[in-house]
């Protein structure tokens, strides 16, 4: 038995979505071939070979990719069967049915992954209420490409390879416009931390020198977030890392947030989202404007950089709105910390997600739309439309552009769609602004 696991993209990063299940298939005897497709082409002989060809769709943009490359694969291999596994799968599962592709494998994928390739069902396969606890394999990355080949931090002047693992998946939260609600709703599975630190040390041997966790939230499971902190502090002196936290927990543990900078936390990405309360609500969030402020506040105390990401534009955004998030990005000293495409983020409605629950929402959504994998809607005020069309095509041409330089072009682009004089930014000779670490792939979707 052949198993061909593609990835069409994976945000920059190794995929763990490919060096999971190949331990497990190669675990139980199946060879295993892996494609990133966001780095190599796709080997037609692979796919001639395989006996299974089994996509990897953890977000929005590697389902949309990974359409024409089903059919592509088909057309090679016309017999093969195919299947989808990770967040968007269940999400999409008729789409992905009408195009050949015969298992649809949710979160916990790993075992019924090798369910399916040695011919049998897969337990949870078409059912996104089943979430089965697995026995953790620590992943397998032989056959990825190198991390020299994959995203870099930048930090301080120097660039260090990044490697990318996960301690926890789902997330025990339930905010509205969140795609991993409909597949794990409320739910999270911890990976033992052993199991954690050999894939840490493993990437490390292979040159990493900085790991992602690509946690929906580190501290979901704050006990067994302060173990793996002080595990790899322990075990990988000198590597740094990042993390994903929500404002909630960041406030609910600040006592923990001196443990994250001494044990080399490189930076905290939070998902803002909005800084109005009434879009918080909306999404239902669990902060509120001032509780980021707050967050602001102690983390810049303690040196801990932190790196907001937003849904800068929902249906409920107005031109005073959108100059008041950038307002606040100014005033609070950010400007150096949010990547740009943070400021051209546009609420997506994919299948199965809670904003549908919202009269606002019914009112203005089309129909679901195969071709964008989304519910397609227009803001009832054309010129925030306007706005974000504006504003997308500056950030587009500006992805590897100096921060401030950008945040000053969409200054004056939203001063001039709310008809008003851009208003005085704070003084960058007064403000002191050290060095902000950051990945060079800033795509967060």
């Amino acid at each position: 038995m052949h198993v061909l696991l593609i990835s069409t993209y994976d945000m920059g990063r190794q995929p763990f979505g490919l060096a999971s299940p190949a331990a497990w298939l190669k675990e139980a005897g199946l060879e295993v071939v892996c494609a990133d497709l966001g780095k190599d082409r796709l080997d037609a002989a692979a796919v001639r070979d395989a006996s299974l060809v089994a996509f990897f769709l953890p977000m929005h943009t590697a389902t949309r990719l990974a359409m024409p490359v089903i059919d592509r694969v088909r057309a090679v291999n016309p017999d093969v069967p195919l299947a989808a596994y990770g967040l968007y799968a269940p999400l999409n599962a008729d789409l992905l049915r009408a195009r050949g592709v015969t298992h649809i494998l949710g979160g916990e994928f790993e075992a019924d992954l090798v369910s399916v390739a040695r011919g049998g069902a897969a337990a949870a396969a078409d059912s996104r209420g089943a979430l089965p606890r697995l026995a953790f394999r620590v992943p397998d990355r032989a056959g990825l490409p190198d991390l020299a080949r994959y995203a870099t931090l930048q930090m301080a002047g120097e660039r260090r390879l990044v490697g990318y693992t996960e301690a926890t998946r789902g997330c025990k939260h339930r905010c509205r416009h969140c795609p991993i609600v409909p597949v794990y709703d409320g739910r999270f599975r911890a990976v033992p931390v052993d199991v954690v630190l050999a894939d840490v040390r493993a990437q490390v041997a292979a040159g990493a020198r900085h790991i992602t966790f690509g946690d929906p939230d580190f501290f979901n499971g704050i006990r067994h977030a302060e173990m793996v902190m002080a595990g790899l502090a322990r075990d990988c002196p000198g590597v740094t890392y990042d993390v994903i936290i929500k404002v909630e927990h960041l406030l609910q543990h600040a006592a923990q947030l001196p443990m994250l900078r001494d044990t080399g936390c490189a930076f905290v990405t939070s998902a803002v989202e909005s800084v109005d309360d009434q879009v918080l609500g909306f999404l239902e969030k669990g902060h509120t404007r001032d509780d980021f402020e707050q967050v602001v506040a102690r983390c810049r105390a303690i040196g801990l950089p932190l790196a907001a990401t937003f849904v800068a534009f929902t249906p409920w955004t107005t031109p005073a709105a959108y100059l008041d998030l950038l307002e606040t990005i100014d005033r609070l000293d950010l400007v150096d910390s949010v990547a740009p495409i943070q400021l051209a983020v546009r609420l997506l409605i994919p299948q199965g997600s809670r904003m549908l629950e919202l009269a606002d929402i019914q009112a203005i959504a089309g129909p679901f739309d195969p071709a964008s994998l989304t519910y397609p809607w227009a803001h009832p005020d054309a010129n925030v439309d306007a706005l974000h069309a504006e504003i997308a095509a500056i950030v587009g041409r500006s992805l590897t552009s100096n921060r401030r330089e950008v945040f000053a072009r969409v200054w004056e682009a939203a001063h001039r769609h709310a008809g008003v004089a851009p208003a005085r930014r704070q003084d960058d000779s007064i403000v002191s602004r050290a060095a902000i670490p950051y990945l060079n792939e800033p795509w967060y979707c």
